[in-house]
């Protein structure tokens, strides 16, 4: 089977919701990091065969195959297809899982993996709401109804199950939350994310400026700043500060064969060595990262003492958490540059924005091989095992 090599990854900075990216249209932010892929890049851009676009509300200014309308946005040629896909927050990391497939199966050379998502413009949940309050119905249908009778499918809700479950309390995820910050605001200052972050024009109150810092990083988090914040359910632990925040932003991982390496004289940054995606209970939902994760070392023929560092999506702090426990993976290296409590999680495009994050922090340290997971809607999971090359 041929293998599939990652050349480059990038990302913009998180936007808050509301904030410093409200006023760019979500196709502009796709076109962003995909304009960013074939600028770093020395390759005639006409040689990509498909963009593959994660989108999770594909609605209103997300609609009509949001991913072609970047391309067209974009400075790619318009003979460059794309299709835009739902694996809901692992949207992304599917696009690249599907990119890598190509490659892999000898049917395509080279596919940029992408995501978009801007929450601010087109608000989470939003697609089912205005059909629902229109008389256009649910998705859940009566033969759904029959299988789960009154259950409502709520990663809220999981989140708060998943800290019963495995013994959690608020300490717990408040403190995960304040490493999550710290992390970030040490590769901030230390210029950690130079190499992955596109800067995105946009309008300020003070004028034209440039976008290139996360957005969401509280710089003077706290213990006592994360604890004062109230829980969402009464009697729960899960609050706005130890769960992920909202974000905008956009992302893109350039996937290529061997042969395309050749013919453009390009240099790949990582070997992709195990593509995984599993699916489990869809009611505690957000556990599944950690049988995925079981299943692709076994498929990988290795163990978790075998990977250098780790990637798990900060949707809700118990899930990293639970991930750790399950897995008895070293804290020390999850997530080391910060997570989606501090940096956002643009739900589409997280995918694509962890693979940047990951695969810049593998070099930065030396690292030789990388997990990414993360949980998704509906008790699925995504994992992506890469090994560096530079």
């Amino acid at each position: 089977m041929a293998e599939a090599y990652i050349v480059d990854a990038v990302r913009t900075a998180g936007g808050r919701r509301g904030g410093r990216l409200a006023g760019v249209h979500p196709v502009d932010l796709g076109a962003a990091t995909l304009d960013a892929i074939a600028d770093r890049n020395d390759f005639d851009a006409a040689a990509i065969e498909d963009v593959i676009t994660g989108c999770v509300m594909q609605g209103g200014e997300q609609s009509g195959d949001v991913g072609r309308n970047s391309v067209l946005a974009s400075k790619l040629p318009d003979s460059i297809p794309s299709v835009s896909i739902d694996r809901q927050c692992g949207s992304s990391q599917q696009s690249i899982q599907f990119a890598a497939q190509g490659v892999m199966s000898g049917t395509q050379d080279m596919v940029l993996a992408h995501g978009i998502e801007s929450m601010t413009r087109v608000p989470m949940g939003s697609t089912f709401k205005l059909f629902k309050d229109a008389g256009l119905g649910t998705n859940k249908s009566e033969r759904l109804e029959e299988a789960y009778p009154g259950v409502q499918f709520s990663q809220f809700m999981g989140a708060e199950m998943l800290v019963k479950k495995h013994g959690f309390n608020r300490d717990d995820l408040d403190a995960f939350a304040l490493e999550s910050h710290q992390k970030a605001i040490a590769a901030t200052e230390s210029g950690a994310f130079e190499n992955e972050i596109v800067a995105v024009k946009v309008e300020t109150p003070e004028g034209e400026e440039m976008h290139k810092v996360d957005e969401g990083i509280r710089f003077d988090a706290s213990m006592e700043s994360i604890g004062g914040v109230k829980v969402l359910q009464e009697g729960g632990a899960i609050t706005a500060a130890n769960a992920s925040q909202i974000c905008d932003g956009s992302s893109a991982v350039l996937v290529c064969s061997e042969q395309a390496l050749k013919d453009h004289g390009l240099t790949p940054r990582a070997k992709i060595v195990n593509l995984t995606v599993t699916a489990g209970d869809p009611v505690i939902m957000l556990e599944e990262p950690l049988f995925a994760t079981d299943r692709a070392l076994q498929r990988a023929g290795m163990n978790i003492g075998d990977i250098d560092l780790y990637e798990v999506n900060e949707a809700f702090a118990p899930v990293p958490l639970a991930w750790l426990k399950h897995t008895g993976a070293d804290r020390s290296k999850i997530n080391v540059h910060g997570g989606a409590i501090a940096l956002g999680h643009p739900l589409g495009a997280s995918g694509t924005k962890l693979m940047a994050t990951l695969l810049n922090a593998m070099e930065n340290r030396g690292s030789k091989y990388g997990l990414q997971t993360m949980c998704e809607g509906g008790g699925q999971a995504n994992v992506t095992i890469i090994e560096r090359l530079n």
